[in-house]
């Protein structure tokens, strides 16, 4: 089927910047034709009837699911079954899709996108690994530092700097906290550090 003069110009898109969908013909759709912008919130609108499910779910969410199925092993996709491919000619620029349908699934009012597709637990995981925290009083990214760090610090400061390397004090259960320091001061501490100001015993 040679192209028609309406939809020539799709050839032209970068699948990369649109998602291209050509002369779909499924249910009551009639060789249609449209380019869908990535990365963008996109609203589909349209009479009852007039092919707008047929063009969200039947062609587009099921190209999305089909190719990503394909894309797994062998081993996997016996498991999932064939997913059929909608009847376009084609369709370029697709990613893997999620589709939440128009039906309520739950009575919470909190639910989000994240909590129906039950991507928010992969969301908080991702943002922990990737993500940087900065301290919100000196502006600074707070991170874990390693043994080699803390002795990289020491050993820039000049010589005859004064050091104090301190630890959470944790009482034990069943322990008094006045017991606690007792027992430190009989292993050889003398020095508490409450609330930036140094005790000595």
């Amino acid at each position: 089927m040679n192209p028609t003069p309406h939809d020539s110009y799709l050839d032209d898109l970068d699948p990369k910047e649109y998602i291209i969908i050509k002369r779909a013909r499924v249910n009551n759709l009639k060789n249609l034709s449209v380019a869908i912008p990535r990365n963008k919130l996109v609203v589909v609108t349209g009479l009852s009837g007039s092919g707008k499910s047929s063009l969200a779910f039947d062609t587009l969410f099921a190209e999305g699911q089909r190719m990503y199925v394909e894309s797994l092993s062998s081993y996997a996709r016996q498991f999932l079954g064939r997913m059929e491919k909608p009847e376009v000619d084609y369709i370029r620029g697709v990613s893997p899709a999620i589709a939440i349908e128009q039906k309520v699934n739950t009575r919470n009012p909190r639910s989000t996108v994240g909590t129906t597709t039950e991507i928010y637990d992969y969301l908080k995981l991702l943002f922990a690994r990737i993500g940087k925290t900065y301290s919100p009083v000196s502006g600074k990214e707070v991170k874990r530092d390693t043994v080699s760090d803390v002795v990289d610090f020491i050993n820039k400061k000049k010589e005859g700097t004064r050091i104090m390397i301190a630890c959470a004090l944790k009482v034990m259960k069943g322990r008094k906290f006045v017991d606690e320091l007792n027992l430190l001061l009989s292993k050889g501490y003398a020095r508490v550090l409450v609330d930036g100001e140094v005790k000595v015993y």
